[in-house]
């Protein structure tokens, strides 16, 4: 089905009315029924070890199984989970967390704190987990007893809890290591998993949380192509799908039969340029494509107004360290022949690999990104390269590629994920020990004033040295039946955290 097929039916649909009236949204929660997701961001070289989530599919699945340390609330806030307290000493640089009691897992063992300790161990040291970074802080892990357990960190950190809400840091038996067959606390136990294609889950009947894993079965399909998963939707073949762009949204709002829901949770789009390949480890051929780049128009254009205009750095504007005293960017190619004219790289050309993977609309982007770097002189060369695979055979191996970062819950989680020099997923090859000091300097300063200020100079080292081009921050848009209740948006990833599965109901 091509674009203009697409748009048509979907306008048909929705002139036709076909659903009647939406159902009331009062009636309460009730079990039974399988909840059918049709999902971007799944491929072939999935796996179920959450050292390995690199993407929305296995992540959703990784919490139907399993539970966290923390959760991220609907307010923003750091709220228990398998831990249920904490307490700081002065300083921060101590915790105790106390572990929950009366959980079990799959397998019949009851949780305690040596499996938090192996769970975030997994994490620590010598592993190819992409939240090493966020973990770098803690010094020590200590069991006080079997439900206490006491970090020591290298430094102080106001908001550890809310660092540990990462959606990594899943919670698996002391020892573990099956993840072909992962066990785990959640309300979920694993029927059948064929990666990129499929995943079966079916409820365990004997959650630990009241009110949620309602559902008795949870199927997920991975479709990856944006119009393939709207043509799911309005056929029936699923009752929810992710990732659908602005102009879909308008339409389908159209019709009673789907709902729309808008999630701003600091997701971002990015193109990345690796510093240490040639011409980008050129600080002036960076800043030329910064400035060739027209944010306005990707707004308007790829997103329909669901985004925010970025400004090469990945702290979003409702953030309370986003960094208002920057000028706003600007399209401006005569200021990127100047820094092209200084690299003495006049007639740049460059190739850009992109994919829908990386973000819904980013062929289109890099369309739009070709013909405004042609205005500034700058050859583009844009290749579009197929979803399955992209991020095992292009992402941080291209010297230039789409890419985008899930918002996070703190802004050194931000920072440790993608631009700190010990970060696996540092996908421009970024690396300075100056940053580094800078951003592990405000993440122990507890004077919220003075963790601004550090934080700003932080932003602006990013933004004018950086291999990153951020030019928009991107909501989350997905559409669903009405017959899915209980489905909110979220401020932390999409489909409520990734977690919708235990969280909403089915209603026939």
């Amino acid at each position: 089905m091509d674009r203009r097929r697409f748009v048509a039916g979907v306008a048909s649909v929705a002139a036709a009315g076909l659903a009647g009236c939406a159902v009331d949204d009062e009636t309460s929660a009730s079990g039974g029924g399988t909840l059918r997701l049709g999902m971007s961001g799944g491929a072939i070289s999935d796996s179920l070890d959450p050292r390995n989530f690199m993407d929305w599919v296995p992540i959703n699945i990784g919490y139907q199984i399993m539970n966290g340390l923390v959760e991220i609330d609907d307010h923003g806030n750091a709220v228990p989970e398998l831990l249920e307290s904490w307490e700081a000493q002065p300083g921060a640089a101590q915790w105790t967390f106390n572990v929950r009691r009366d959980v079990v897992f799959h397998n019949g063992k009851t949780l305690d704190v040596d499996d938090v300790i192996y769970s975030l161990n997994l994490h620590r040291g010598d592993t190819r987990s992409a939240s090493r970074g966020v973990l770098e802080n803690i010094a020590s892990l200590r069991k006080l007893d079997d439900h206490r357990l006491q970090i020591a960190l290298t430094a102080g950190d106001a908001e550890l809890p809310a660092t540990l809400s990462d959606y990594r840091l899943l919670v698996a038996p002391a020892g573990f290591t099956d993840w072909a067959h992962p066990v785990g606390t959640g309300g979920y136990r694993l029927e059948s998993f064929v990666p990129g294609v499929r995943c079966l889950t079916r409820k365990t009947g004997h959650y630990w949380k009241p009110n949620a894993g309602l559902v008795e079965a949870i199927e997920i399909i991975v479709i990856n192509d944006p119009m393939a998963r709207i043509n799911a939707l309005i056929s029936g073949q699923v009752d929810i799908i992710s990732r659908i762009d602005g102009r879909t949204a308008e339409l389908m709002k159209r019709n009673k039969q789907f709902r729309v829901v808008r999630s701003q949770t600091g997701q971002y789009a990015v193109l990345a340029m690796n510093c240490g390949s040639t011409p980008f480890r050129d600080n002036e051929v960076r800043l030329a494509l910064k400035a060739a780049i027209d944010r306005p128009a990707l707004i308007k254009t790829i997103l329909n107004g669901y985004g925010q205009v970025g400004d090469d750095q990945p702290i979003p504007p409702g953030n309370r360290f986003y960094d208002r005293s920057a000028p706003p960017p600007v399209y401006d190619p005569d200021k990127a022949r100047f820094h092209l004219k200084k690299a003495r790289r006049e007639g740049l050309r460059v190739t850009l690999q992109v994919s829908e993977a990386a973000f819904s609309g980013a062929v289109d982007a890099a369309v739009l990104y070709q013909a405004s770097a042609a205005r500034a002189g700058i050859a583009l060369e844009v290749r579009r390269e197929p979803a399955d695979g992209y991020w095992s055979n292009v992402w941080q191996k291209a010297p230039f590629c789409a890419s985008y970062s899930d918002g996070r819950n703190t802004v050194d989680a931000v920072l440790s994920k993608a631009y700190k020099s010990t970060s696996s997923t540092n996908d421009t090859d970024w690396r300075r020990p100056d940053f580094d000091r800078l951003a592990n300097q405000a993440r122990a300063e507890l004077d919220e004033q003075k963790r601004r200020a550090l934080y700003a100079e932080c932003q602006r080292m990013i933004r004018e040295d950086c291999g990153a081009v951020i030019p928009m921050f991107v909501d989350h848009v997905s559409a669903g039946t009405q017959r899915v209740k209980g489905w909110e948006p979220s401020v932390s990833l999409d489909l409520m955290g990734q977690r919708i599965g235990e969280k909403v109901w089915l209603q026939d």
